[in-house]
């Protein structure tokens, strides 16, 4: 008993450390150093319009309408649905998704009235793997703008420069692929019809 004692004494006081300087020290500096250092991602990169947040640079959100441009479809709950960020899990061979797939490049191509040769971004009909992605590809975004152009009565021009302004290219100049932010761009749109 004696041996056990003297065993695990050290065992709950290096718990009982290890538990106060990495559960609630080092947390406390990360935070602190990052509110100091950038505050506005520290606290989730939210987007405020007249004060009050509207979403996140970083989390997808559904639009709907003619006048706004579509997010990548969310297989995340109900859709968007931040609590259960998850992608569908259907692998390439998968009959349920090749449908679902089939039945988004439908939908894409009636709703942007485009023709049965354009060929639809990968993004514009599959979910991401969270779910919650915010961006779009330039190409998604490009296929959008005359039904957004439309239905604002602007020109395509207009919203094209609105793309190029919301467009996060490669980081580093090479890493990754360039997106549009869906909610910056969607913003954008609506300042400027003020």
């Amino acid at each position: 008993m004696k041996i056990l004692r003297r065993q695990l004494a050290p065992a709950v006081v290096m718990l009982a450390a290890l538990t106060l300087v990495l559960g609630l020290l080092y947390p406390l500096a990360v935070t602190g150093v990052a509110q100091a250092t950038m505050p506005g991602r520290a606290d989730g990169s939210l987007v405020r319009v007249d004060g009050n947040v509207v979403g996140s640079t970083l989390v997808g959100q559904g639009f709907v309408g003619e006048e706004y441009f579509h997010p990548r479809p969310s297989a995340a709950g109900d859709g968007y649905d931040a609590l259960a960020s998850a992608g569908s899990n259907l692998g390439p061979g998968s009959q349920e998704l090749i449908d679902t797939v089939d039945q988004r490049v439908d939908e894409y191509r009636t709703v942007n009235r485009l023709d049965e040769d354009i060929v639809v971004p990968v993004d514009a009909v599959t979910a991401s793997g969270s779910g919650l992605d915010p961006h779009i590809s330039v190409a998604n975004a490009t296929l959008q703008a005359q039904r957004v152009a439309d239905a604002r009565g602007t020109s395509r021009e207009e919203v094209m420069t609105l793309i190029e302004i919301h467009t996060d290219h490669r980081s580093l100049g090479f890493l990754g692929q360039a997106g549009v932010n869906v909610l910056g761009l969607n913003l954008a749109l609506d300042e400027s019809a003020r």
